[in-house]
């Protein structure tokens, strides 16, 4: 049965992009829902549920048919975020590192043989991928980063760590940036293709986490890891452009992940605002309750739209949209948080429980304030955008 907000969410979508919705909700709440919460209690990575997505052509939503992908647009590609995203944020970035970051870097930047040897293994799931940016001094300064690239013969020596490294253990292809001087600030800044399993001098370590215990996120540390210079993404000091391009799809895929938290999030919190009683009432009769209600829809709705504009100006050809690729990441990431505290709040002291996949969504949710640039990056740079004092 629709509901208000499925008319809402959709009444100008293609019967394309509805049975896409149609087919990975469905896929996501039948194969991978069971197994979230026993995956998240055992800290297990979810391979096999990731194993499941290359048949219906979930590996390579942004990577074009050539190369085994299965892209047809940007804004079904937000949708196949946003469903997977409702039920496991880890299945979801799986598949939003490999395309926003990895392979989409690649298809902007890369030569003809960066493309064939690595987008078809991503399309396929041979080749997970896990991106090298986040570094113990800040994340979001990555103008300052520590880690260098030295310029040998034949290539690179890559030294330095990188934190919060989604996936490192299981892929096969790391998207690193280091600096080649880092006097340079970000014009020093170089990205590059390193494949782990052939090159000496990575170490990946635990670095253990209270939630997403699933997602095993790592330390990873380069010591002169040597790479050639076939594995160099753009040129030398070319890092912030493939960063810059990058930054707008990964905003946008993090924006799509989060409206699917917040929809999950008032999911959970109607059918029990409707089930409990208290003083002889459903506790959906009290008006503070209705106000939560209100405030929640308002807020999926007003991030769906956000993510939705910024993946048709995509679809048009736009370049870059640094400023709506902002204004989403803002905006979704503040409902998924706001979300989940009012359906904790509904569901009183049970939000809290084992019971209960609310409380997890919380601490999931504001994990995704963090994840390609803070709230406090985004409001800055609206501002800065708006003042003139940035530019696109």
């Amino acid at each position: 049965m629709q509901t208000p907000l499925d008319r809402l969410a959709d009444f100008d979508l293609t019967d394309e992009q509805r049975q896409v919705r149609a087919v990975v909700r469905e896929f996501a709440e039948k194969e991978i829902f069971p197994h979230v919460e026993t995956y998240e209690r055992e800290a297990r990575y979810p391979t096999e549920l990731v194993a499941k997505l290359p048949p219906l052509g979930l590996m390579g939503p942004m990577i074009p048919e050539e190369y085994g992908g299965s892209f047809s647009d940007v804004v079904t590609y937000g949708i196949i975020m946003e469903e997977i995203a409702r039920i496991d944020w880890v299945v979801a970035s799986v598949i939003s590192v490999a395309n926003s970051l990895c392979a989409g870097s690649i298809l902007n930047h890369g030569t003809d043989e960066q493309k064939q040897r690595w987008l078809p293994g991503i399309a396929s799931g041979e080749i997970l991928c896990s991106a090298c940016l986040t570094e113990t001094g800040g994340g979001t300064d990555l103008g300052n980063m520590a880690s260098t690239a030295k310029k040998v013969d034949g290539g690179y020596e890559l030294t330095g760590t990188k934190v919060f490294i989604s996936h490192a253990e299981h892929a096969g292809l790391f998207f690193v940036v280091a600096s080649i001087d880092r006097d340079k600030k970000h014009k020093g800044v170089t990205a590059f293709l390193v494949d782990p399993k052939a090159t000496d001098g990575i170490t990946i370590g635990d670095f253990p986490m209270r939630t997403l215990k699933r997602d095993k996120l790592a330390e990873v540390h380069f010591e002169n890891a040597f790479v050639p210079d076939e594995a160099l993404l753009g040129k030398p000091g070319g890092g912030f452009p493939v960063l810059g391009s990058a930054l707008d799809t990964g905003r946008f895929s993090v924006a799509a992940r989060c409206v699917g938290q917040a929809q999950r999030c008032l999911d959970l919190a109607l059918p029990y605002a409707m089930e409990r009683e208290a003083f002889g009432q459903k506790i959906g009769e009290f008006q503070m309750i209705q106000q939560k209600v209100t405030d929640m829809t308002v807020r999926t709705q007003a991030a769906r739209h956000f993510v939705y504009q910024l993946g048709r100006m995509k679809d048009a050809g736009i370049p870059r949209a640094s400023m709506e690729a902002s204004m989403a990441k803002l905006t979704a990431s503040k409902a998924a948080v706001d979300n989940a505290l009012d359906a904790i709040q509904i569901h009183g002291g049970y939000g809290l429980s084992e019971e209960y996949e609310v409380g997890r969504l919380l601490l999931e949710a504001k994990s995704l304030e963090f994840g390609e640039g803070t709230s406090e990056l985004h409001t800055k740079m609206i501002a800065e955008f708006m003042l003139g004092v940035r530019k696109q």
